[in-house]
């Protein structure tokens, strides 16, 4: 429901933009994924796909893949309206002395997140691996992919009024 809302205010604000700019200037869309899980976890295998296609996909048990905790996936022109991102994470347990247990565990996250582009506006969006709950909560509960995203204009788009110069020095 709360989807469905925001889809269609997000269609009535780009009818409105659309109205009122005569449109025509495009939509953008960047994807960036950040991996905050602790070290408990390893980031061993990473699967990212916008409206169907494949954008990112990388498996690696080397560690290399763990330690960028920034990605960026797709930063690119789309077609305003509905589109969907998705991915799907693989997770090692990463444990050592004690809890060397956990390197026996695997860890399968999948999150899929509905969005809305609109013309003249870019959206970023970005998706984070991060663990919920506490230490009483069982680990495979842990890992968790949220969303966030943030509208704004497409660089170049808003042409600023020119500052009006301001005298030097003050006026005798």
């Amino acid at each position: 429901m709360k989807d469905q809302i925001r889809r269609s205010h997000t269609r009535l604000s780009l009818l409105s933009d659309t109205i009122l700019s005569g449109g025509a200037s495009g939509s953008r869309l960047e994807v960036q994924f950040r991996n905050e899980m602790s070290s408990a976890f390893k980031l061993v295998r990473a699967l990212v796909v916008i409206d169907g296609a494949v954008q990112y996909n990388k498996t690696d048990e080397t560690g290399t893949l763990d330690e960028q905790k920034e990605i960026p996936i797709f930063n690119g022109s789309v077609p305003p309206g509905d589109h969907t991102v998705q991915v799907a994470l693989t997770f090692k347990g990463n444990g050592y002395g004690v809890f060397s247990y956990l390197n026996g565990y695997k860890f399968d996250v999948k999150g899929a997140h509905s969005l809305t582009s609109v013309e003249g506006k870019q959206l970023v969006l970005v998706a984070t691996a991060l663990e919920r709950g506490g230490v009483t909560t069982p680990l495979e509960q842990r890992p968790n992919v949220d969303w966030s995203e943030k509208i704004q204009p497409i660089a170049g788009t808003i042409k600023a009024p020119p500052a009006a110069a301001a005298p030097a020095g003050g006026a005798k």
